[in-house]
């Protein structure tokens, strides 16, 4: 009796004692996905959000998400915080691509390297596409911070697969109002940049330039709140994805289906690299002829899809210029389309003189045209007559009398950024 008694007791404060209670709630419901209570002994460095609200819905998503893991396997990832997380109808800016956004609205990157394992590389990505960093500095981390946890991100990502092309994305402007100082952020893109150079897994896309005004900050036009995109904004940014999602194959997978116009020859086959080559460096060298290949020798130019693509260079800046194996004496017209990525930097060679061919809003010197397209294809025409060239973009006038040798090939020069170049061909003008 008096052993029934004291178990009667036992099992009357085990059921009724609130802290008993607790304790034994709290270790059901935690899970792994949760949000740390602290940040102590988390991964990375500087702050790590705790607001009751972000708790709610850093929980919530991840737990969603892991729940389609499955179905998100091989995705484009985009990773990011309320900038990617508000990104809306993404299969519509990016038709037929699997998309997979990893978006949490006020997330630092601390928060992004903490939860990277199940949110990013458990779904094998395709690629990952990065923005991070504007919440760390209303958080007034400092930009050496910041670059520490996306160096781990990148690390991580590179570890789990190294031949996954990763697209970073630098810091958007922001305002002094909103706690995102003009000077920090650009602080922290220069040392994010300068700790992936080099690195060809790494592609730089410069974000910042594309939305700063002239003083550096957001415009109200595309961030109505100085922080976040608005409809203009985020298609601005889709335009500035696409150019580089098609190099790395996810869309304009077809071949250009263009017909030449009577008269004009062909430079450049839609194929491969025939009838291009790098010139020698040395007078004792030979040049080196890409025929029937469809990569230079370096990997900077590709031909693909009926497009002759200059990629970004993983220094960040280098000039390298591939030019026609045939000569151009006699008077001509040349036509061809471009498209660029922001603040990217090529050039066209006519005969030997450089006509810049650039995103010239950004990357000038033609910052006046009102007829270029941002990140979309634009047509140049050059007409050489008597030694001298015409040369226009969408009809535009870049250089009215341009002066070149007597003869010499076409050249297209890379520098900076991606540029590629499509429907290149030439008619003789006879006299």
């Amino acid at each position: 009796m008096q052993k029934l008694w004291l178990l009667s007791l036992v099992s009357f404060f085990l059921y009724w004692n609130p802290l008993c209670n607790a304790q034994e709630k709290s270790v059901v419901d935690k899970s792994p996905l949760d949000l740390p209570s602290s940040s102590d002994g988390q991964p990375g460095v500087g702050p790590l959000r705790q607001a009751d609200w972000f708790r709610g819905l850093w929980n919530t998503k991840r737990k969603t998400w892991a729940a389609s893991a499955s179905a998100d396997q091989k995705s484009v990832v985009l990773l990011g915080d309320s900038i990617t997380q508000g990104w809306p109808n993404l299969s519509g800016y990016f038709p037929g691509v699997k998309i997979a956004n990893r978006g949490i609205s006020g997330d630092t990157t601390r928060g992004m390297l903490i939860r990277l394992k199940e949110d990013v590389l458990s779904l094998n990505p395709a690629c990952v596409v990065m923005l991070m960093g504007t919440n760390d500095l209303e958080e007034n981390a400092e930009p050496d911070t910041i670059a520490a946890n996306v160096s781990a991100i990148l690390k991580e990502l590179k570890s789990h697969n190294a031949k996954m092309p990763i697209v970073l994305c630098t810091i958007f402007p922001s305002s002094e109002s909103m706690r995102r100082p003009t000077a920090k952020i650009q602080a922290t893109n220069k040392l994010v940049v300068q700790a992936v150079k080099g690195d060809a897994q790494i592609t730089v896309l410069d974000t910042f330039k594309l939305y700063a005004n002239e003083a550096g900050d957001a415009r109200l036009d595309e961030f109505p709140d100085l922080l976040h995109l608005n409809e203009v904004g985020y298609a601005k940014w889709a335009a500035s994805l696409r150019p580089l999602l098609a190099t790395l194959g996810f869309i304009e997978t077809d071949d250009d289906q263009f017909e030449l116009e009577p008269g004009f020859i062909s430079l450049f086959n839609g194929k491969d690299l025939t009838g291009w080559q790098f010139l020698p460096k040395a007078p004792s060298s030979d040049p080196i002829s890409f025929h029937g290949k469809t990569m230079s020798n370096d990997g900077r130019y590709v031909a693909m899809h009926g497009r002759l693509v200059v990629t970004t260079p993983p220094e960040g800046s280098r000039i390298q210029q591939l030019w026609t194996t045939k000569e151009f004496p006699t008077n001509f017209e040349l036509k061809l389309e471009f498209r660029a990525t922001p603040n990217a930097d090529s050039g066209v060679f006519i005969r030997k003189p450089q006509l810049q061919c650039r995103d010239y809003q950004l990357a000038g010197p033609y910052k006046t045209l009102q007829k270029y397209k941002p990140q979309e294809w634009n047509e140049m025409v050059v007409t050489v007559v008597g030694g001298i060239a015409h040369c226009t973009c969408n009809g535009e006038i870049l250089e009215a009398a341009l002066a070149v040798p007597p003869t010499g090939p076409i050249g297209l020069e890379g520098d900076r950024g991606q540029m590629e170049y499509r429907r290149i061909r030439l008619k003789e003008i006879k006299p």
